[in-house]
Parts: structure tokens; sequence; C-alpha cells
């Protein structure tokens, strides 16, 4: 027996496995959305002397297992943090590497065999995407009008966002539509509820996907970090001490579990 028919046994029992693992789980109530902070993989790259970019490689890989993992399970909305309107601070040397990076991998998004495809999902990117360079921006772009059609999953990648300035888009963006709506008193005074929750909610950047179940970031950190601001205030934050090039199956399992577990405080929660 050689390489490749070992390595097929091998990824046909894990398939398997895992069908056993989503079936149990399937008994109680599965996250409807989930959302990751990507932390970590700089770490990653100093603690195994890898060169410069090597590390977030590594954790595109982890993202695809993520995602597969994510759409067997029929998790519809899953959402990403992938560059942060801060990351650009960073050296100009490191940016455009990640840019690089980026371009490349959203471009092997759009492939006809790539995992998007072959789960049906739609491709959604959330940010001020004008920060970003124009072959990152052309290729995002790309992306969302080539799985434009697709309907059985979304998939949403954060990059050059912060909630910040996802709320301040999303008022500006309420305050122009409204502009013709808003009337003074004879006090001198606006009046009130011209602008509403809703009305905000609908501008958001994440307006394409409900309010995350669970959010799960690696590398040990319980901070948010600027994302997902608006839309956590009743979902489960789940923190793994591993990097996130290091993140496998079994920490999504755990996360679910402790999801299922405390489904009944975060329902009780949301009523409040």
């Amino acid at each position: 027996m050689d390489i490749k028919q070992r390595t097929r046994i091998y990824n046909n029992l894990c398939s398997f496995a895992r069908k056993c693992i989503y079936s149990i789980l399937s008994v109680a109530t599965l996250p409807n959305h989930i959302a990751f902070i990507m932390d970590g993989n700089r770490r990653y790259s100093k603690q195994h002397n890898l060169v410069d970019g090597e590390g977030h490689k590594v954790g595109y890989s982890s993202l695809m297992s993520m995602l597969r993992y994510c759409y067997e399970l029929g998790v519809k909305y899953v959402t990403v943090y992938a560059f942060s309107i801060e990351n650009f601070k960073r050296s100009p040397e490191e940016v455009r590497s990640l840019m690089d990076l980026m371009e490349e991998k959203i471009e092997g998004l759009i492939k006809e065999e790539s995992l998007v495809n072959q789960y049906g999902v739609r491709v959604h990117f959330a940010g001020n995407l004008k920060l970003l360079s124009k072959p990152v921006r052309l290729a995002a772009e790309r992306a969302m009008k080539a799985t434009a059609k697709n309907s059985k999953a979304v998939l949403t990648i954060c990059i050059a966002y912060t909630s910040t300035d996802e709320i301040l888009h999303a008022v500006e963006e309420c305050c122009d539509e409204k502009s013709d709506e808003v009337k003074v008193s004879n006090d001198g005074k606006y009046e009130k509820d011209v602008i509403n929750v809703v009305d905000i909610e609908r501008h958001m950047y994440m307006a394409v996907a409900p309010d995350p179940d669970i959010i799960i970031r690696t590398s040990g950190e319980t901070r948010l970090s600027n994302f997902l601001l608006w839309q956590s205030g009743n979902c489960l934050l789940c923190t793994q001490s591993v990097l996130w090039p290091e993140i496998g199956f079994r920490h999504l399992v755990q996360a679910i579990l402790e999801f299922q577990h405390k489904l009944y405080y975060l329902n009780k929660q949301k009523q409040t």
C-alpha cells in the first residue's frame, strides 16, 4: 500500500469520525453563526523560527480546515477577523507582504474547485475596503461577484475593519439617508427618533449576517479587539489557549459544547 492509499484511508476515517461527532452535536441546538478572531500567526512564526509571513500561510490552512468543519456541521454563517484597520500601523514591509498574501488567497477562493464553491458559500468582505491596496480591493470585488449566487452559507471576511469604524460608517450613512426627513421645531431643536437602531443596523458592514452565537479567539486572549462590538452583546466568547495555526477540530467541538451548555443562559440574557 503506497502513501497515497494510506492517506486516502486516513482521510476517510477522519471524515467518518467527524460525521459521528456531528450526529451527536446535532441532538442539541447548533450555532447558526460562528466568528473567529485569528490571533497568533506572528507568534507561531517566531516560536517555530519561520520566515516572515509563513505563520500567516499556516494560519490560512487552519482557516480552510475550520471552514470545512463548520460547513460540514451545517453552520450557515462564518465570520473571520482577517485584518484590522489598526494593522496598517505595522511596518510597511509587513503590510505589503500581508496584502500580497491576501490577494493570492482571495483569488484562490473563487477557483472552481475551491471550498466555497464546493459548499455553495457566498463570500462577503466587510470593512472600509477603500483602505486596501487596489489589487486586493479588486480581488475582493471579484470574489463577491463570483460567489453572489451561492446560497447555502455565507463567509464574511472582515478586512480593514474595526467596530468603531463600522458604527461610524453606519451612522454617517443614516444621516445622509435621513437628511431630508430631519425637521427643526420652532424652538430650534431637532425632532427625535428620526434615526433608530434598525436604521443603523441596516447600514452596518455586518448587515449580511445575524449576530454571532459564538466568537472564538485563539492565543489565550480574552479581548474582542474592536471586533463585532455592536453584535456581540449576547454571544459566547470562547477563548482557546492555542495559537491560530494550531487550532483544530477538537477546539471547535469544545466551543460548540460550551455554547450548548450555556444556551439557556444566553437566551435568557437576550430576553432581558
